[in-house]
């Protein structure tokens, strides 16, 4: 038979000190695979029901917003005349600015001046006044539940000039400019 040696007692710590290390790292790694989920759930129900990240492409909201840049809309109907708004369009999301509510009568002239219920917007944000590309007739009445939309870079953007949007279009209104870092800035 065999002589059995018995352990010393520093191999026995060193043996309890490793099973110790071995169940802190799993209760970290737990912990860290939970922390992650519980991250990854906030995010998809934040993205799905207050806010979304959206990327612009295009130019018609220049000089404000330019192509490539990031932002979030939040969501909610609580727009305002001025207000920017991202919704549906021709299976694309587009950004543009709201000017006017259903009922409201918009007429723009040939140099570009805005009018909604005979009173001239002024619109300090846009560089060139311009008709724009579009089918509107004006002056144009808003129907019940949509927006008049318009873009802010008119004198060469062709989607300058949509029209209305319907409120089960629209995604948000458009808060953040969060990209580039250099160009973080709250929106009005």
């Amino acid at each position: 038979m065999k002589d059995l040696i018995s352990p010393t007692t520093q191999q026995l710590e060193e043996e309890l000190d490793h099973v110790n290390y071995r169940v802190t790292y799993r209760k970290s790694f737990r912990g860290t695979i939970w922390t992650l989920v519980v991250v990854a759930a906030a995010a998809i129900i934040l993205s799905t029901f207050f806010l979304s990240v959206l990327k612009i492409q295009g130019n018609s909201m220049d000089p404000l917003l330019k192509d490539g840049e990031f932002v979030i809309a939040m969501k909610t109907n609580d727009f305002n005349a001025g207000d920017i708004i991202a919704f549906y369009y021709n299976n694309k999301v587009l950004l543009k600015r709201a000017i006017a509510y259903a009922g409201d009568i918009v007429d723009i002239d040939e140099d570009g001046n805005v009018f909604v219920n005979g009173q001239e917007l002024d619109e300090p944000y846009i560089l060139d006044k311009a008709l724009g590309d579009g089918d509107v007739k004006f002056p144009y009445q808003v129907p019940d539940s949509r927006w008049f939309v318009l873009g802010d870079h008119r004198s060469t953007s062709s989607d300058s000039l949509i029209g209305t949007v319907a409120e089960e279009q629209i995604v948000g209104k458009v808060v953040l400019r969060v990209w580039p870092l250099s160009e973080f800035a709250v929106l009005d």
